[in-house]
Parts: structure tokens; sequence; C-alpha cells
């Protein structure tokens, strides 16, 4: 089996921006901005000892078009296309009371608390779901995962038994962090936009704004810590689910990542379902019937016409 280790050698990644033409991915015009990872600094950044460190490189500039980006946002999810987060767009800020009072790790789960009761409960997981187009095995599996296993760890604010209502806590979210993760989110739920940036910046290795599958791979193998099983699973299902939800032509936007963290997506996929339009990106059923498809084609050349 080959080696999945990236082999990143770009100079510069891409990002929205606010003005500037370009062409995006599905040949549609978008405006783009540089964040490079070259930018003049007078200190190290890789080392030839370690070659880890020139393979991943880091988005040196992002205080370019972030003020202080290594200063976690309580409440906003910003990039360098959009400093000042989600405000502004045409679902924000969603349905829910105080909105702005939460942090950025309890805005990403709060579509899973409608009533705002600061519980979620096996059934709101569920129908949440569901409601993202999920089928009834997914959400059946997914409410599993995530109730059992991040109930406990945010009932510990609460108490040491644990919840057998399976209840996850949006107040105490922050303690269902876990390890091998992006670093995205602070230890008390804030976001950090330079890690953000540098997610890109190390393993968007075409330079493309977004992540494929593949990239998505790497970058969970390579946040891998040692001993921690638990964050393995945890990263591969998390990114696994949003990758089965957001992805277009492969790959993964930075734009549609950056309302993940911050739970803005989520609505607006709620949206556009209960519209009519239905939401257009995502790998479903029937991808994967065309993809099983394709593949049988290419290896053995059966269901050909």
């Amino acid at each position: 089996m080959p080696s999945l280790d990236p082999l990143i050698q770009n100079s510069a990644y891409q990002t929205q921006a606010p003005s500037g033409p370009s062409r995006s991915n599905s040949g549609t015009s978008s405006p783009t901005t540089r964040v490079s990872d070259s930018a003049q600094i007078d200190f190290d950044v890789s080392v030839s000892g370690s070659p880890v460190t020139r393979q991943r490189r880091q988005a040196a500039d992002v205080d370019v078009f972030i003020p202080k980006p290594g200063v976690a946002r309580a409440n906003l999810a910003v990039s360098a296309s959009k400093p000042e987060g989600s405000t502004g767009s045409d679902s924000y800020p969603p349905p829910i009371s105080g909105w702005e009072q939460y942090t950025v790790m309890q805005q990403h789960v709060l579509f899973w608390d409608r009533d705002q009761d600061g519980a979620i409960y096996p059934w709101d997981t569920f129908k949440g779901f569901r409601e993202l187009g999920f089928n009834l095995i997914f959400c059946l599996l997914a409410t599993v995962i995530i109730n059992g296993g991040f109930s406990y760890p945010t009932r510990l604010g609460r108490s040491l038994w644990p919840d057998f209502w399976w209840r996850v806590w949006v107040g105490d979210i922050h303690k269902a962090k876990h390890g091998s993760d992006t670093g995205v989110y602070d230890k008390e739920g804030r976001f950090v936009p330079q890690n953000f940036e540098d997610m890109f910046s190390k393993w968007d290795e075409e330079d493309r704004g977004s992540l494929s599958e593949m990239e998505l791979w790497r970058m969970i193998r390579g946040n891998r810590l040692a001993v921690d099983p638990y964050g393995w699973g945890a990263a591969i299902f998390e990114f696994g689910t949003t990758w089965l939800l957001l992805q277009k032509n492969g790959r993964v936007c930075k734009e549609d990542l950056r309302q993940t963290y911050d739970g803005t997506i989520f609505w607006k996929i709620k949206e556009a379902r209960e519209s009519g339009k239905g939401w257009n990106k995502g790998f479903g059923l029937i991808n994967l019937v065309d993809l099983v498809r394709d593949q049988a084609i290419q290896r053995f050349g059966i269901f050909q016409r």
C-alpha cells in the first residue's frame, strides 16, 4: 500500500477574498486572495533536521488579513477571506437567542439544541442529522457515536455520575474536545484563526482553496498523537461526516469548512432542503452506486453498454 504521507511543496495557497476576480474549481468566477507561507520573517520556521517542518508549511502572513491571528476568537470563526466571520451573510445569525453569547464550539452544536435547554438528547441528534439529509442508518450511528462519546465528558462539569439520558451538555462542550485534532478550537472552545489557515497551508497540496478526501486523510494522519485511539477515531468520524455532507467534485471548500466550525452551514443546508432547492453538495447513496459502477467498469469492464 503506498504511503499517504504528503509531499507538500506549495509556496502559497488560495482563499476566498472580498475582491479580485479569478476562476473557481467549478468554473464559476470567484474572488481569491493569496496567503503566503513564505513571508519575510527573521526566524526559522523549518529546519533540515526535521523534514516534516518543510513539508507542512505554516501560513506565515495571516496577520496581513486578520489582526492577531494567534489570539482565539470567542464567538467568531474568521478566515483570511472572512475576517468578520459569518456576520453579514443572509443566514446570520441563525434562529438562536443570544447567538453571540456562545463560543464558536458551542455555536457548532446549537443546531441540535433548538429549544436551548442546554442539553442535546439522542433524539435531538437523530433529528438534526435527518434534517441534514443523512439516511436512517447513518443517523442512528451518529447518535450512538456523538451522544455515547461526548455525554460523559460534558457531564463532568455537573457530576461524576454518567447521564443515563446520554445528553450532551452545551455549556461544557469544550470538555468534549479530543486529542489528535486540528487545534482550530482551543481548550475553551474558542476559534484560533492561525490554526484554521494552517490547515490549508499544510494540506491543500494543489492550492485550490479546498481539500480532497485524500488531503483530509493525510491531515488526519498527520495530526495523530501517540496512544490516542479515541482522538483518531473521533477525527475520522468528524471529517468523514464533513466530507459526506459538503464535498463537491470530490473536494470540501474552505468557506464551507469555516462555516462548519461555527455551525452556520447546518442552518444553511436545512433552509435549502426545506425551500425545495435542495442541497447540491455532499456524497449520498446515488454517488456511491455511481462510484462502484465506475470502478467496476475501470477494473473489470462490467456494466458497460
